[in-house]
């Protein structure tokens, strides 16, 4: 999959921020904005833990990814939709849905932190919402 210009751009600038983000998230100390993604990697089947915006709901977690299916961590769920969340320091399991048809700057709005919510639409190349269904 070819990536777009501003995927490349965007992403060199997310990668020092998300450095320091997953470290006060497995730490518990991070804003209560974020959450810890974890995923398989789609190739070697290892967990990969992803910073992303805190759209806890009852049992279903939210969360618009910017770059779509170009961002790897989206690739991993395609692959293997079984992940868990660390959200107010705790960890939940659930499946993960890609919804394409879902209009992912209107889901990003309904979104509990407006601000984050307002930062990945302007950072979006190609954004795709995820509903993950949480297991009870």
């Amino acid at each position: 999959m070819r990536r777009s210009g501003k995927y490349r751009v965007v992403t060199r600038l997310e990668r020092l921020n998300n450095r320091l983000v997953r470290a006060a998230l497995r730490r518990g100390i991070a804003p209560r904005a974020f959450a810890l993604l974890e995923t398989r990697g789609r190739r070697t089947g290892l967990p990969r833990h992803t910073p992303v915006g805190n759209g806890l709901d009852g049992d279903t977690f939210w969360l618009v990814a910017a770059h779509g299916r170009q961002a790897d961590y989206v690739r991993n769920l395609e692959v293997e939709p079984r992940v868990r969340i660390r959200v107010a320091g705790r960890w939940r399991e659930g499946i993960a849905v890609l919804l394409p048809d879902d209009d992912p700057a209107a889901r990003s709005r309904t979104l509990p932190h407006r601000w984050d919510a307002l930062i990945g639409r302007a950072m979006a190349s190609s954004p795709l919402t995820v509903r993950i269904d949480l297991d009870r």
